[in-house]
């Protein structure tokens, strides 16, 4: 199962780089840390709100997706996936889905407000559930591919969203590793 996520992310993370090398299109217009720094903390506290949010407006189908992330924890346990093994899968995660969604296909998709709404609409496609009483969920990634999508839209770097998405899956998976289901 590590081996196949990481193969997937991969593969992402190929088509997006050569994409955006042959389009043209920027991963970092022009370095700014205090900027990137200040847009990776309003995106990574900025999800952590929508999950909050999303808990309190919609709770009975986030407890569904909570039970098919413990059922995604029970199997990473099971396969021996390790904390060092997913750190390393939420990094890869995090930048081969900003460099393909964001970089790549929102650049392609128009760029601008409707590339972000495009981009985040795929984005929530290539994160289906087997659990229609989690339908939260999608809406939970297509909210967060808008808000990643618009960060790179007005910061023009990549790298805000690089760290937010990693240390959001990096701390996702770690909650999956630590706590079993009751």
């Amino acid at each position: 199962m590590f081996r196949l996520m990481l193969l997937i992310q991969a593969g992402l993370l190929f088509v997006g780089v050569l994409w955006m090398g042959l389009a043209g299109y920027p991963a970092l217009q022009q370095p700014n840390p205090l900027r990137d720094g200040l847009a990776f903390l309003l995106l990574f506290y900025g999800l952590v709100g929508l999950e909050r949010l999303f808990s309190v407006v919609f709770p009975r189908s986030f407890r569904a997706t909570e039970a098919l992330h413990a059922q995604l924890g029970l199997m990473m346990r099971a396969q021996g996936i390790s904390h060092h093994q997913a750190l390393i899968l939420a990094l890869a995660s995090g930048l081969a889905e900003e460099v393909f969604f964001r970089g790549a296909l929102q650049n392609a998709l128009f760029g601008g407000w409707l590339g972000i709404l495009l981009q985040a609409l795929v984005f929530a496609a290539f994160h289906p559930i087997p659990d229609r009483r989690a339908w939260v969920y999608p809406l939970f990634i297509f909210c967060g591919g808008v808000l990643f999508g618009a960060s790179y839209l007005l910061t023009g770097s990549l790298v805000p969203g690089i760290l937010a998405h990693y240390l959001h899956n990096a701390r996702g998976f770690y909650q999956l590793l630590d706590n079993p289901p009751a």
